[in-house]
Parts: structure tokens; C-alpha cells; sequence
């Protein structure tokens, strides 16, 4: 699958909210923020450097509080992506609204330029450069990407009139009036983020778009139905590396071709061994023979030993499965170790080093 979108023209600017804790992918944030997670065999956020790269985006700003030394550690200056990086850290979490005004103090736009806000969290093939043209040519003071979902309930949701004009923001209830949620990816005309207030905690949801929207400023819907997924918990971020694999989204950061399986430098994998439905098999990693893993991500130097099982599923680093074990929809935390024959069962959750022995079935949510 490719992608010719236009570029925008001129040197489009972009903050990047990275400043969550992750706690729904515990124990896989113990140690790395959310968006630095192995995703299709790179950080994740590399999927979202080279997207925003391919669309005309020139600078960004990272909106950092957990753990910000490890962005700079990952990313750097930027240049290895054609980018140049900025770093505005938050010593006490703000909110969304009052990260984006933080880290606007990096911003050298003019007060009429576009500015880009993306959520660290957010995979999406939805077309950034024309959400950007129509924000200009329709002089909004915001612009916000939509998306269709299923259940909308668990969203709240963003309705908007004939013209695309956004008319509220409906928290979460069982009668949605719309199915088109807010999926993450704001244009903000920069003297907008300018009139959010400094230095203290402000949800845009709660408080800056309600207000604009009052106080009679066009905050524009941009609704689309391509791909868009929230990688915020273990079987969603399992979905979307699987998906970056597999090709269903594009990105110009995917370190092989597409296909069942990407297999980084380093790896053993026994050719009795079975990998498929976009799996990644990490650094170092060793897969042996008879082992099946299908739609799961292997952490660097895993081992997942003969004849063991693993689906939909996350491996850390270092963890160890033994022959035998079967593991479907799991995470099993870096070093830990599934000692021959056990189940780990749909929503398991095996912390950092723990060590199961022979047959001990597991059913609980957190181990």
C-alpha cells in the first residue's frame, strides 16, 4: 500500500503531546514511555516523524514530562529524519492544552501560520496535508481531525453541522448523537494555542474548544474513514504493529518490506518454526524450531523455545517461553521467563522477571 499525498508548502511546524505515563500498557511502560515502544520493529513515534516528514512538516516540538531524556536519547536533533527537533519539558503534567501552550514557547511561527498537534499515541492514515489546506482556506482558528468507530460511547463524541463546523463536545454517554469521535490530530492557527493560558493544567476538550466554539471561533471538523487506531492498550498496540507489517497502513519508516513477518538483524529463526500475521521478531531474538508465533511482537533477545505457541501477543526483552507453553493475547514483561506447559490465557499480564514454573496455568489479569 503507498501514499502520494501532496506536501503542504512552506515550512509547516508540529508539537508532539508525548508526555503520558502509559499506564494501560503497564508493565510495558515500567521502563519506556508509551510512544518509544518496539512498534513494527522501530520506536513508535518513527512512524509518526516519517509520516508528518512525507506531508511537509520541517520542525518539531516535543511536549515531554515521563521520562523526556528518553525522547532526545531516541530521537535526537532529528536530522536522521529530515527533521529538526525541539524538547519543551513539563516538570508537572499539564494537561493537554497546557502542554501544547508549553511547548509553544519553541514554536517561531507567525501568529497566522498553521501549527500541527499530534497525539504520541495515535497511528493514522488520514490525509494531513489536505486537513491542513482546509484549516488555511477556511481561516478556522482550529481544525480537528474526526473518525468513525463502532461504539462512540466509549469516545464521547464531536458532532458538527452541514458546513463542518463543530457545534460541541459530548462526553461519554450510552445515546451518542454521532459516531465521529476525536481522533487526535489538531490544526491550530498559532495565536489560538496563544490565548491558552501558561503554566497550569488546561484540557482542550474540556475547556479551550468548548470555549472557542461560545465564543463564536470556527472549530472546524475535518472527518474522514481511513485507518485510525489508539495504540493505548496491549491488544491495540499488538493491532497496530501487526497492521504496520502486514501493510494495511503505510509507513515510510517500516525497517523491511511488508509482509507475515519482519524479522530485524540478529534474529534466529529456525526454518521449522512458523511466522506469521505480522509478526516481529525482534534484535537478537530466537525462535526455535516448532514454535508458532502469529500476529505478536518479539522483544530483542527473546527466546521462544520448540514447539511453544505465541498469538497476539507481546514478549519482552529477554523474556524466555518455554517449550510447550501457550500464550494467546498476553504480555509477558522483559526477563521474564513461562516455564514448559503453561497457559497464559486472554488479558494475562506477566510483570518484569517473574519466573513461572513448570505448569503453573495462570488466569489472572496481572502476575
Amino acid at each position: 500500500m503507498t501514499e502520494n499525498h501532496p506536501p503542504v508548502t512552506g515550512d509547516l511546524e508540529a508539537i508532539l503531546l508525548v508526555g503520558g505515563q502509559g499506564t494501560r500498557l503497564r508493565p510495558m511502560t515500567l521502563g519506556v514511555p508509551k510512544p518509544l515502544l518496539p512498534t513494527a520493529g522501530v520506536p513508535f513515534l518513527a512512524h509518526q516523524l516519517a509520516r508528518a516528514r512525507a506531508f511537509g512538516v520541517r520542525r518539531i516540538v516535543f511536549a515531554t514530562s515521563y521520562r523526556a531524556s528518553m525522547f532526545c536519547e531516541a530521537f535526537g536533533d532529528g536530522s536522521a529524519y529530515g527533521l529538526s527537533l525541539e524538547y519543551m519539558t513539563e516538570e508537572q503534567p499539564l494537561g493537554t492544552g497546557g502542554a501544547i501552550r508549553n511547548a509553544a514557547e519553541a514554536l517561531t511561527s507567525p501568529p497566522d501560520a498553521p501549527v500541527l498537534v499530534l497525539n504520541g499515541d495515535i497511528l493514522s492514515g488520514h490525509d494531513i496535508g489536505d486537513q491542513v489546506r482546509t484549516h488555511v482556506a477556511r481561516g478556522a482558528a482550529v481544525t480537528l481531525h474526526l473518525t468513525e468507530v463502532e461504539d462512540p460511547s466509549r469516545f464521547g463524541c464531536v458532532p458538527t453541522d452541514e458546513t463542518g463546523r463543530v457545534t460541541a463536545f459530548l462526553e461519554k454517554t450510552p445515546n451518542p448523537v454521532t459516531n465521529r469521535i476525536n481522533a487526535g490530530c489538531y490544526v491550530f492557527t498559532r495565536s489560538v494555542i496563544d490565548t491558552i493560558p501558561y503554566g497550569r493544567v488546561v484540557s482542550v476538550e474540556r475547556e479551550t474548544f468548548p470555549g472557542l466554539i461560545e465564543a463564536g471561533e470556527l472549530v472546524l471538523g475535518y472527518a474522514d474513514r481511513s485507518y485510525w487506531l489508539d495504540v493505548g492498550t496491549p491488544a491495540a498496540f499488538v493491532q497496530g504493529s501487526r497492521d504496520l507489517v502486514l501493510g494495511r497502513l503505510a509507513s515510510p519508516a517500516l525497517p523491511g518490506p511488508t509482509g507475515e513477518h519482519l524479522v530485524l538483524p540478529g534474529a534466529q529463526v529456525s526454518p521449522e518454526a512458523k511466522i506469521s500475521g505480522g509478526s516481529v521478531v525482534g534484535a537478537r531474538a530466537v525462535v526455535e524450531s516448532g514454535a508458532n508465533v502469529s500476529g505478536s511482537v518479539l522483544g530483542d533477545g527473546c527466546v521462544i523455545s520448540s514447539g511453544a505457541t505465541v498469538i497476539d501477543s507481546v514478549i519482552g526483552t529477554g523474556a524466555r517461553v518455554a517449550t510447550g507453553a501457550v500464550i494467546r493475547d498476553a504480555v509477558v514483561g522483559d526477563g521474564a521467563v513461562v516455564g514448559p506447559g503453561n497457559e497464559l490465557l486472554a488479558g494475562t499480564r506477566l510483570w518484569p522477571g517473574v519466573v513461572l514454573p513448570e505448569c503453573a496455568i495462570r488466569f489472572s489479569s496481572d502476575t
